[in-house]
């Protein structure tokens, strides 16, 4: 039996568990450990693999969520405060755990769930829609958001390492950012594409039906099943496939939905993974060092690329449009058949990668020659860049005139010193021995103007013409009449002249360099013209066309594309105003920096929400933008309460220096263009603030607009809406939250989401 578990082992290539529950037999079990103390990491790893037997992982409900120290963890994870000690350690906890007291009881939460006694649907809160056409929602209290990230935390350890590594979306370190650049630079030669779309499609219970089949194969654990099962059962837990809100942070999506979809589509994975397996052991097997001359031959391997992230799929072949519908209708139905999904036939259509985009993740995909993506310098750079070598030069030889200049200075001011006190003395008397210091000096000086000189081949050529040209000592009847040791020495002399200042060598050096750079040049032309004709990358794109029109719905501009104010914001604070804004802003910047024209997007964040700023703030005090620009600089500094200057809009020298240089996976885009807060002038009661485990009482209370309900217009349609800002639930439109000052700046920001706060929390306001 053991034997042929850790041959399991070895044939899945995921964990060693075998090997690490002979580590851990000798351990102390993890889970009679602190119980008032969030477990790290690394000790959630330990626990949970200490329930891996005969292939499955069992009771991780009963030994694992319930217990305190994962509880607590959870807490730890939703809370989006900082810790109040840099020190970590017991403050850090003792500061958690009384935060989490105050709410409910850790014990009692975790006797509750060990004894399946934890009622779900009590926990859960309807909010209401605005319309009455419209749809309730459903969302988890801060109690069911700690269960609930409890248990993906669990799965994550269990399944994270065995999904493949085109899957992204809900994982760490692959995110949006990380997908874009496996596109740009493993995809090579791309000749046909295909994405597939679905139709809005609840994840119901024939679903979950499906899913827990899928668990089951890795986890034997009742208890967990039933407690998933409850979550789709009241709604707190909600999928829709083909929707526009998973992976934004919208409140109506939940921690836990980014992992049961990716293991819901693991099968596919799996499925794609030997499709292209096929794929790759169709082509032909040669030895590359057999094919003579190697430079005249080009072999372009059949190859599968495939993306996913969360329920967008994309799949790139370089081969046939016939192997690329063959691959397509394989995979629309292992999706329709086995994974039971409904798919949009008529939008998964295949395209071709040189002649048509396609959209991924809200931006535009193309294949392009190498040359569009780093093309040649042009006439007018090439001018720019002459033009700057010159004044590097001119500068330069400013600099060594002035350091010239001192030189003879400071060496006239040392020779004056030096023979006043010769005349003064017999002789040099000092305390302190100079002569050294003043040598090294000098030679140090001779040295760079010689370097200098030899590296002018002009003064060179100069000084050798005035010495050898034209001398009487060179005639031969001069020659005759003149001592034997004068002639030698002038022999010697111009030999000397010859080696040192003949410029014929640096000479032929510059033009072989030339010669070498030419050839470099013709070298590289040459390259780039095959790659041009051979190759095939991947382009990525911003959709302007939805961004401008995003811009214009949203009001930063008009019907003429110009900068207006938005009258809704008048009503916040002038730090609120420009903190929205700068939210906005960096959203945009951080989520389209991989992308090529990402120069059109710093030009909308700098010119037309920096300017809708000033006019937003310029309406509100009824003065003009030249005032507002005057007050408030072109970097729209505000003073804090202690009267210290802040910038929080990005700067247009921080706007400048952006690019796809420093990648990172960004924040969910949670509607920041689709939601105003706007702080309410009433005597409301002091409420705790509604950021999960947030102990502050010193709150404001802010009350949600929605623009898509002020427009009167359904998210959903692509005529009237821009899909890819995303839709907040319309039921959280007017519902009033209140927030300290730190949470209200993070969420103006998009530091928080809206997934950090506990939305259920709202107060009702007259």
């Amino acid at each position: 039996m053991v034997r042929r578990i850790i041959a399991f082992h070895v044939r899945s290539q995921r964990f060693n568990y075998s090997n690490l529950a002979l580590n851990l037999s000798n351990d102390q079990n993890i889970s009679n450990s602190n119980p008032r103390k969030p477990i790290n990491k690394t000790d959630l790893e330990t626990l949970v693999l200490q329930q891996y037997n005969h292939g499955k992982f069992s009771n991780l409900i009963q030994n694992v969520v319930s217990t305190p120290g994962v509880l607590l963890a959870a807490c730890q994870n939703l809370s989006p405060s900082p810790s109040p000690s840099s020190n970590g350690g017991s403050s850090s906890d003792s500061f958690v755990l009384d935060s989490v007291s105050k709410r409910f009881s850790i014990e009692e939460m975790a006797r509750e769930l060990r004894e399946n006694r934890f009622n779900v649907e009590a926990c859960c809160v309807t909010m209401l829609p605005s319309r009455r056409k419209g749809e309730s929602l459903v969302l988890p209290d801060s109690k069911l958001k700690v269960v609930i990230e409890a248990v993906r935390m669990v799965l994550e350890i269990v399944y994270d390492s065995r999904f493949a590594t085109f899957a992204y979306g809900g994982r760490v370190g692959m995110g949006r950012h990380t997908a874009i650049r496996y596109l740009k630079n493993s995809v090579e030669n791309p000749s046909w594409w295909f994405r597939v779309r679905f139709n809005r499609d609840k994840f119901d219970l024939r679903h979950f039906r499906k899913l827990s089949l899928i668990i089951e194969e890795k986890i034997e654990d009742k208890f967990l099943i039933d407690l998933i099962k409850r979550f789709f059962e009241s709604e707190a837990v909600r999928i829709e496939i083909g929707g526009c809100y998973l992976g934004r942070g919208f409140p109506q999506e939940s921690n836990l939905s980014s992992i049961l979809i990716n293991i819901y589509f693991d099968s596919l994975d799996k499925e794609i993974q030997e499709l292209r397996l096929q794929i790759d052991q169709m082509n032909p097997k040669f030895d590359p060092n057999e094919i003579l001359p190697p430079s005249r031959v080009f072999h372009k391997p059949v190859k599968m690329y495939a993306v996913r992230y969360l329920d967008e799929i994309l799949v790139i072949t370089s081969g046939s449009k016939l192997l690329t519908m063959d691959l397509k209708n394989r995979v629309v139905k292992f999706l329709e058949g086995i994974l039971e999904l409904n798919v949009d036939k008529s939008n998964t259509a295949i395209h071709s990668a040189v002649s048509e985009k396609i959209d991924f993740l809200e931006m535009e995909l193309q294949a392009v020659p190498p040359s569009v993506l780093h093309p040649p310098l042009s006439e007018k750079a090439i001018r720019a860049r002459k033009k700057y070598i010159k004044q590097k030069e001119a500068k330069s030889l400013e600099l060594r005139n002035a350091r010239e200049t001192n030189r003879k200075k400071l060496g006239l001011k040392i020779l004056n010193h030096v023979f006043k006190k010769l005349k003064r003395t017999d002789g040099f008397k000092f305390e302190f021995q100079i002569e050294t210091e003043v040598r090294e000096i000098f030679r140090g000086w001779a040295e760079d103007v010689v370097q200098e000189f030899f590296g002018s081949l002009e003064e060179r050529w100069n000084w050798h013409r005035k010495l050898s040209a034209g001398d009487f000592l060179s005639l031969r009847v001069i020659r005759d009449q003149l001592p034997q040791e004068l002639v030698d020495s002038y022999d010697q002399f111009q030999e000397q002249v010859n080696k040192h200042l003949s410029p014929f060598k640096a000479r032929n050096a510059l033009e072989e360099e030339a010669n070498r750079a030419e050839e470099e040049e013709r070298q590289r032309y040459a390259e780039r013209t095959v790659k041009d004709l051979t190759k095939l990358s991947m382009k990525v794109s911003a959709p302007m066309d939805l961004v401008r029109k995003a811009v214009k719905m949203s009001g930063f501009t008009n019907s003429m594309g110009r900068p207006r104010p938005i009258n809704l914001l008048i009503a916040l604070e002038d730090t609120d105003i420009i903190k929205w804004y700068a939210g906005v802003g960096k959203r945009w910047l951080d989520y389209f920096c991989c992308c090529r024209n990402f120069k059109m997007v710093k030009t909308v964040v700098t010119y037309h929400l920096r300017f809708s700023c000033f006019l937003t703030l310029a309406e509100k005090h009824e003065s003009t933008k030249h005032e507002a620009i005057r007050h408030y600089t072109k970097d729209l500094k505000v003073s804090n309460s202690n009267g210290l200057e802040e910038v929080h809009f990005p700067t247009e020298r921080e706007i400048k220096m952006m690019g796809d240089n420093n990648l990172s996976d960004p924040k969910p885009v949670d509607g920041a263009l689709s939601m105003a807060l706007i702080r309410l002038a009433s005597d409301e009661p002091s409420c705790s603030c509604v950021a999960y485990f947030c102990n502050r009482t010193d709150t404001i209370v802010y009350r949600i607009r929605l623009l898509q309900n002020s427009l009167n217009v359904n998210p959903l349609d692509k005529k009237k809406w821009v899909l890819g800002m995303g839709a907040i639930h319309e039921s959280l439109d007017r519902k009033c939250l209140p927030l300290c000052s730190d949470h209200i700046s993070d969420l103006y920001l998009g530091k928080i989401s809206l997934q950090d706060i506990d939305c259920t929390s709202f107060v009702n306001v007259d």
